[in-house]
């Protein structure tokens, strides 16, 4: 990606396989994940030096280590989220970044459920850690983040009321443990959280859309609730006047990022493993809407961007 731009500034081009150096491995990267912080980039809303290789999350094979990368050995299956330069068919990686792949996920699950199964597990167990009574607004419940979100917030106990486009998503959601279903651009998600909770409101809403669906959002929360920020699929959200907070009853509003919940290769390896382990038992469901050759990327952006896919989008290098 030599500038900023549309999908067609993503060029396939044949440079050196880089080599791993201190504390670094080189991966043989199998399957890759197509997200929305990836376009974001692109189009500079997240600025990047360039020219960049988009891409944060992968999985495969470690084919060479370098000196001190301790644990990571040639052979073994790995997978990562949150280093760039994943639109490859190698990636050097720091070892503290990689988790082993257990038997029974395989790399394109692997790659599906890294960045987004660890989203979805910071938000339910973390941000705002459900329980058992409360009622969870999630936006764009069929997307990749939100069928694995909905089948956390179930795994804690809580009730979810998704937001999607279609029937065909709306069936997805209820399919992933949503119940209820609100098909946004039909009915009025807010009046609906609202009727769907004697008028209470929801504890919190998981927002991934941003600037479409923030204020009334903001709405549907109980008297101190949670509205948490995950993405702008419909782009930022203008300021915020915090005096609103206060008059809608004394609500909180944050915007998470991976980076904070992972921090720490304890804290890494506790959350993958989660997810991981959920996925090899077949308790977490990843679906994997579609695969496009890496030579492919702008297909797959243009894809993601037009919300129309359900599920994760994949990368496969040739």
């Amino acid at each position: 990606m030599p500038a900023y731009g549309g999908p067609e500034v993503l060029r396939y081009e044949e440079v050196p396989t880089p080599a791993p150096g201190p504390g670094e491995a080189l991966v043989r990267l199998e399957a890759i994940g197509v997200n929305f912080v990836d376009i974001y980039q692109r189009l500079g809303h997240y600025k990047v030096p360039l020219p960049f290789v988009p891409g944060s999350e992968g999985a495969g094979v470690v084919e060479a280590v370098g000196a001190g990368a301790g644990g990571v050995r040639q052979g073994d299956r790995v997978a990562y989220a949150g280093v760039p330069g994943a639109y490859a068919t190698h990636a050097v990686v720091p070892a503290q970044r990689l988790v082993p792949l257990p038997a029974g996920v395989d790399a394109r699950q692997g790659a599906a459920v890294m960045l987004q199964g660890m989203t979805a597990h910071y938000l339910s167990h973390a941000t705002y850690p459900l329980r058992a009574d409360d009622t969870a607004l999630v936006h764009a419940a069929a997307g990749g983040v939100g069928l694995l979100l909905v089948q956390m917030a179930k795994m804690r106990g809580a009730r979810v009321i998704g937001t999607v486009s279609t029937a065909a998503k709306a069936t997805l959601a209820r399919e992933a443990g949503a119940d209820e279903v609100v098909l946004y651009e039909t009915e009025d998600f807010e009046a609906e959280a609202k009727r769907l909770t004697g008028g209470r409101g929801v504890q919190v809403v998981y927002d991934s859309v941003g600037r479409a669906t923030f204020d009334r959002s903001l709405d549907c929360l109980a008297p101190r609730g949670y509205l948490v920020l995950y993405g702008q699929a419909s782009g930022p959200v203008p300021p915020l006047d915090l005096q609103i907070l206060a008059q809608k009853g004394s609500l909180f509003v944050t915007r998470p990022t991976m980076g904070s919940y992972v921090a720490t290769r304890e804290a890494l390896l506790e959350r993958a493993g989660a997810v991981l382990g959920w996925a090899a038992s077949g308790r977490l469901k990843v679906r994997i809407d579609r695969t496009f050759p890496l030579a492919e990327a702008a297909e797959a952006h243009r894809a993601l961007a037009s919300r129309a896919t359900t599920g994760k989008l994949l990368l496969i290098p040739a």
